[in-house]
């Protein structure tokens, strides 16, 4: 066991010990937290939030859910990876866990669309598989929007206490993220001229799982 694993252990409760100890590969993270509604962050609760106050919560937006993801990964003695996606300005960016098997790449992923989410690991690096994502972002007009994206970035930079179990807001970790060296997804030109997405695509992003209310439609 790695002194990270053991330290990671060490903070959980007994009752989030066993919903770790059965998140045992990355597809059983991703069912998971396919169960958990979307955090829309209600008045009062903005913020992004620690695995510990999640699962308090059973809500994740999807920062939240990449980092419960990596502390499970780390829990089993993995690598606790993130990537994050910068893009326009106007629309959101995105963060997944990442993680390798069999020496291919794949990623946990939750979202309220029918895009940007779980790939299954068969990438060979981390740009082929964050380039998998990019002809997905796009905006309501059809823009494509995806514009950087990190390298993994090994949260086991941080003291578990700080990312895992912390009661207060997480938006440290945010800003840090983002400051993380990026890669652009293709040079400026290229993404000056990419054609937007067609109509029917538009329509497949329409339906959401979530509701506010936090019913599975």
């Amino acid at each position: 066991m790695t002194t990270y694993q053991k330290k990671l252990r060490a903070l959980l409760s007994p009752a989030e010990r066993r919903i770790f100890q059965r998140l045992s590969t990355p597809a059983k993270i991703q069912d998971f937290l396919d169960r958990f509604p979307i955090n829309f962050e209600r008045p009062g609760e903005e913020g992004i939030f620690s695995p510990r106050v999640v699962l308090k919560k059973r809500r994740a937006q999807c920062m939240e859910a990449a980092l419960l993801a990596a502390a499970a990964l780390a829990y089993h003695g993995r690598r606790p990876l993130v990537l994050d996606f910068q893009t326009l300005p106007v629309d959101e960016d995105h963060v997944v866990a990442a993680f390798v098997e069999g020496g291919r790449w794949g990623a946990i992923s939750k979202t309220n669309h029918a895009i940007l989410r779980w790939r299954d690991p068969i990438y060979k690096s981390p740009r082929e598989l964050c380039m998998s994502y990019a002809h997905e972002y796009f905006l309501w007009s059809g823009k494509k929007s995806l514009k950087a994206f990190s390298a993994p970035i090994d949260l086991s930079a941080f003291n578990p206490a700080r990312w895992v179990s912390a009661q207060e807001e997480l938006g440290w970790l945010a800003d840090w993220l983002d400051e993380r060296r990026h890669f652009p997804a293709a040079p400026r030109n290229a993404i000056k001229h990419l054609r937007k997405a067609s109509n029917i695509e538009r329509r497949a992003m329409a339906p959401h799982e979530w509701t506010k209310e936090g019913k599975r439609k």
